[in-house]
């Protein structure tokens, strides 16, 4: 493929790129670079947000380029600072453990698991040694940590930094120096570290990396960063109908957002879908469809994406129950389940308490009836279709 073909596929949704002259002159070499791209395990499940980059990633991949994707099990022990007001937790070495583990599954439905090296930053960390950590240390300033806008923010209000935290930019910067990277992707708000790891490359004697960042991807509601914590999120092993149906719930100017972020659709094609929508030749709700297809797929395999598609038509414009609605069998004790227990046992909700609050606030209806009562038990005997919300619903019979 001609340079220039290559860079308007690498400039695609990328907010900046430092320094784009040495990319060029990388990518002339006709070598496949070694692009890294860095993960902390914080949470068992990866979410829409997380595959701005990862798409980036696949592109680089598809190009012909190496893949380096980091999963900071060291770097999580100490807990990424960025953006925060207070010091921040750090994992326990449980939860590092098994998210890590979730993360290698889930980043394989985009990424080509043949062509992708999956790194760990502990392999190289957890010998490093403390002689070696207060050598790395001594490679950066105090005054150029305070550089950085959160940091400069709590210091100025007298809010507490920990010294373990200015190890954390430090860090990822020498798991570059470390995996030799040409080209190290991250979010806007990863600017700082990712140019410290430009600074310690070159004190180390090689090449600076490239640094490409990617915007923060808008959650369901359109003005915060798609976060789990902030409910607005749409995660990537999320059953396809709820996939769908998400997606369904974006504004119509949010939706040409996620196109460019995240649909794998050519930027004419989607520009001409935009212009035939704005002119009224086409409703958007029929090209946000196409968009949830593209997805549901992309995640949960061909043809998926239609099914969700006509049942979520059948749901709410038909007023039908969708063609594969899941059947979940439960077992009564003492004749019968209280609602709050069924909800739960059915994952229609997370636990019983959430279950009660829906319930109180008419979110739970049985057999198409809307029910609040937290007491109420459903016997032994019976089937009944339950809906919570919108979106999840279940068959469900009482054995």
């Amino acid at each position: 493929m001609e340079l220039e073909e290559q860079m308007a596929i690498i400039r695609r949704g990328a907010d900046e790129i430092l320094l784009e002259g040495d990319l060029r002159t990388r990518l002339a070499s006709g070598r496949p670079l070694r692009i890294k791209a860095g993960f902390d395990p914080t949470a068992p499940d990866l979410h829409l947000g997380h595959t701005v980059l990862l798409n980036k990633l696949r592109q680089f991949q598809d190009l012909g380029h190496h893949i380096l994707f980091l999963i900071g099990d060291f770097t999580g022990r100490i807990g990424d600072p960025t953006g925060k007001s207070a010091t921040r937790p750090p994992l326990t070495e449980e939860d590092i453990v098994a998210n890590a583990a979730t993360y290698r599954e889930q980043v394989f439905r985009i990424l080509d698991p043949e062509r992708t090296e999956v790194v760990f930053n502990s392999a190289w960390m957890d010998g490093i040694g403390a002689a070696g950590m207060v050598q790395l240390a001594a490679r950066h300033t105090v005054a150029r940590m305070l550089e950085r806008d959160d940091f400069h923010k709590r210091y100025v209000a007298q809010q507490p930094i920990a010294i373990h935290e200015f190890l954390y930019p430090l860090i990822q910067g020498y798991d570059s120096v470390v995996l030799r990277a040409d080209v190290e992707l991250g979010g806007t708000d990863q600017k700082f570290n990712l140019l410290v790891g430009r600074e310690l490359q070159k004190q180390y004697g090689q090449p600076s990396q490239v640094i490409l960042t990617m915007p923060i991807l808008e959650g369901l509601d359109g003005v915060q960063k798609m976060s789990k914590s902030l409910g607005n999120y749409i995660g990537v092993q999320e059953p396809p109908n709820e996939m769908f149906g998400k997606i369904m719930s974006i504004s119509d100017e949010l939706m040409w957002r996620y196109y460019e972020l995240l649909s794998w659709r050519p930027l004419p094609e989607i520009a001409a879908l935009r212009a035939v929508a704005e002119s009224g030749g086409r409703n958007p709700r029929d090209i946000k469809f196409d968009l949830g297809e593209e997805l549901v797929d992309r995640f949960h395999g061909k043809e998926a994406g239609e099914r969700a598609r006509r049942n979520f038509v059948a749901r709410f414009q038909q007023h039908r129950l969708p063609e594969d609605l899941p059947e979940v069998v439960l077992t009564a004790k003492d004749g019968g389940i209280p609602l709050p227990n069924l909800l739960k046992d059915a994952a229609l909700v997370a636990s019983t308490s959430e279950a009660r609050s829906l319930l109180r606030q008419g979110a739970v209806r049985i057999d198409g009836e809307r029910v609040d009562d937290p007491a109420r038990q459903l016997p032994a005997g019976a089937e009944h279709v339950v809906q919570v919300g919108k979106r999840r619903v279940a068959r469900i019979r009482v054995a």
